[in-house]
């Protein structure tokens, strides 16, 4: 029998997880459901190493964001057996990847989020639920009443009632099921004006997703899978838009178009300790097998680890035939064969440097996913459904082009910042990468309030945000920053018996709010910096 809770979060990746910190921190009951049996969305179940931006260490993240990236940290140095120079850094990175400057596995992050939220379920203020679905939603009087629930592992299904319901689902499936207003694909450039928005509506031209996986390399041994089912068509297919076969070495730099050569070196000499990870200065995605690597042998005690451990999230296995949204089972079957396809492809067919071919020592490892076949758990979907919001963050509001490199839209409700370059991967639509500067931008509550119903909050990708700006607050650090302001939220509605329009529309209101914010961390506003 499960308690009667306040709020309930649906979805337990990134923005999930912070939701239900932050209502539980604020003394609230809270249901937490997530599909899979991993909560941690991008950091964990999808595999993806953290994106973020250049001053992530000093400032520009929520505290608890911070308080997880020291954690992790910390587990490494209490349980492994790193080097003396390596223990030594306050801003160790254990896998020394270029993405960012905390790479790390995903096993890892799954027990420091499971570690914060452990006090809240033994106190009986947090139920989770794993392995479980939402598959309809009862809504009446612009609010949401009930949502149902499939517990995959036994077909069992609970309908759940909270006075707050969260969507932190990967794809905002509750705004679907529910017959909230959200947008899907790409706006119209009528609707918004933005420069790079297309002619016409295309609600089915939406980002490409990935299916991550973890490899390790082992001279002198043969890991060469079975040859996957759809390898035939993979080998060659070439995007018309593509310098030659997908499954190459070669691809579009994603800011100039311009054909770039791919790098391949399974563990190379470069000692670790000398990698820098800043995206504004050097994107670090031109030598893949540093770019995601999440474990560097060469930080750890000689003998420790006979090999690193890479993610695989390249242009090379990003799949953009179908779109996800509307069509999730045979888009993610399709790109799991893609994913196995360049697998087979890097151990049987991939030139190397000496002039040969295949690296039959690449290993897949199940282990680092905790998965039979060594695929993510889940893809990395990098665009949801988006709520129809009080406030809708265009290109207008961030663009470098269009606004300077200082300048962007300051917002009266602002409740977080972020910043990434407006970073949109090749789409369903047939559009190569659209890679834009933009500058260091604030989060307006009004993102985070839909327009008609009044106790539903996106707490993910799926806010008030564009086709184009979904690029760059789709990352790591702003996913967790809306999530927990979403949890933040609904609790402070349910304790002073407010709603969210008001907290938003109403200064007192909204001030109030903004002070639990600032008392809990949530930096609201940027110093002086400058985009890129």
């Amino acid at each position: 029998m499960l308690p009667e809770a306040d709020i309930l979060v649906v979805g337990g990746g990134l923005g999930g997880v912070a939701a239900a910190l932050a209502a539980c921190r604020a003394g609230r009951s809270v249901v937490l459901t997530e599909e899979t049996d991993w909560i941690g969305g991008q950091l964990t179940s999808q595999a993806v190493p953290p994106d973020e931006h250049p001053w992530v260490e000093r400032f520009g993240t929520t505290a608890s964001y911070r308080r997880l990236r020291e954690e992790i940290r910390r587990y490494y140095r209490h349980w492994y057996p790193l080097r003396a120079e390596a223990l030594a850094l306050s801003d160790l990175n254990p896998g020394a990847g270029r993405v960012s400057k905390l790479c790390h596995e995903p096993r890892v992050a799954l027990a420091v989020l499971e570690g914060m939220l452990a006090p809240h379920r033994a106190a009986g203020r947090l139920t989770v639920l794993t392995e479980h679905r939402p598959i309809s939603a009862e809504s009446g009087n612009d609010v949401l009443r009930a949502v149902t629930l499939e517990d995959l592992r036994d077909g069992t299904r609970r309908t759940l009632a909270a006075r707050y319901v969260l969507d932190a689902t990967e794809t905002g499936e509750l705004l679907g099921l529910a017959g909230v207003e959200h947008a899907n694909g790409a706006e119209a450039r009528a609707e918004f004006d933005e420069p790079h928005a297309p002619d016409e509506a295309q609600p089915h031209n939406q980002q490409g997703i990935t299916v991550c996986f973890a490899l390790s390399h082992h001279e002198g041994e043969d890991h060469t899978i079975d040859r996957p089912e759809d390898f035939g068509f993979w080998r060659t297919y070439q995007p018309s838009f593509w310098p030659g076969p997908l499954l190459s070495f070669a691809a579009p730099d994603p800011r100039t178009l311009e054909p770039v050569p791919r790098t391949f070196v399974p563990n190379p000499d470069l000692d670790p300790l000398s990698v820098s990870a800043d995206q504004s200065a050097d994107a670090g995605d031109k030598e893949l097998w540093g770019f995601r690597r999440v474990l560097a042998r060469e930080l750890h005690a000689p003998g420790a680890f006979d090999s690193d451990i890479t993610l695989v999230n390249w242009p090379l296995n990003d799949y953009w035939l179908k779109p996800y949204i509307g069509q999730e089972a045979e888009a993610l079957r399709e790109a799991r064969q893609l994913s196995l396809s360049l697998l087979y492809w890097l151990q049987t067919e991939a030139p190397r440097p000496d002039g040969g071919t295949g690296f039959p020592g690449l290993r897949i490892r199940p282990d680092v996913t905790d998965t039979t076949d060594g695929l993510a758990k889940a893809a990395y979907v990098r665009e949801s459904r988006r709520i129809k919001a009080v406030t809708t963050v265009t290109e207008h509001d961030v663009a470098i082009d269009l606004v300077g490199p200082r300048g962007g839209t300051r917002h009266r409700d602002s409740v977080g910042v972020g910043s990434y370059r407006i970073d949109l991967h090749p789409s369903t639509g047939g559009d190569n990468y659209i890679d834009i500067g933009s500058v260091p931008f604030e989060i307006p509550l009004g993102a985070l309030v839909p327009r008609r119903v009044r106790n539903l909050l996106p707490a993910g990708k799926n806010i008030g945000t564009t086709h184009i700006t979904n690029g760059c607050y789709r990352l790591h650090p702003v996913e967790w920053n809306v999530g927990e302001v979403a949890g933040a939220l609904a609790a402070h509605c349910v304790a002073e018996d407010v709603e969210p329009h008001q907290v938003q529309a109403e200064d007192k209101r909204f001030e109030e709010f903004a002070r639990l914010l600032d008392r809990d961390g949530v930096q609201r506003h940027w110093p002086d910096v400058r985009g890129y």
